[in-house]
């Protein structure tokens, strides 16, 4: 059955709230741009990880010195995530519940990612937050998806 359409062949109105669509184009942006720049690291790896020892030689970059022990294939692997949290958030667009489900699969793995691929002790604070504001957020969006 198509968006908008009914059982009896009727249109509905379905109506994006204001809430949602500013949550999906903040998904859009940061996904976008989180994934272009994983799959770029991905792809170009070896200039990356001399330009990155460069930079960590010259200044006290917080965190650089984790992005140096990183492997390709965790870069790749966030870069994918992205695109799945990117895919949610355009389902979502379109009113479609899958998206919600694929976007809070994608935040979970990509919050489990750091810790599986850099043995980190945990996930950031910061990402912990975030992620879970947004799901929250799209949670209550919920009602009006199908």
């Amino acid at each position: 059955m198509d968006e908008g359409s009914r059982p009896d062949g009727q249109e509905t109105s379905r109506k994006r709230s204001q809430m949602l669509s500013v949550l999906c184009i903040l998904t859009f942006i940061g996904s976008v741009m989180n994934a272009f720049s994983s799959l770029m690291i991905a792809a170009f790896f070896e200039p990356f990880q001399v330009i990155a020892a460069d930079l960590a030689e010259k200044f006290t970059l917080p965190g650089l010195d984790i992005m140096l022990n990183a492997t390709p294939v965790f870069f790749l692997a966030s870069g994918l995530l992205y695109i799945g949290s990117l895919t949610g958030a355009l389902l979502m667009w379109k009113l479609r519940k899958t998206g919600f489900h694929t976007y809070t699969i994608a935040q979970i793995l990509l919050l489990i990612a750091p810790v599986y691929f850099l043995k980190l002790p945990s996930p950031s604070i910061l990402d912990l937050v975030l992620s879970g504001l947004f799901i929250i957020l799209y949670s209550t969006q919920l009602k009006s998806m199908n």
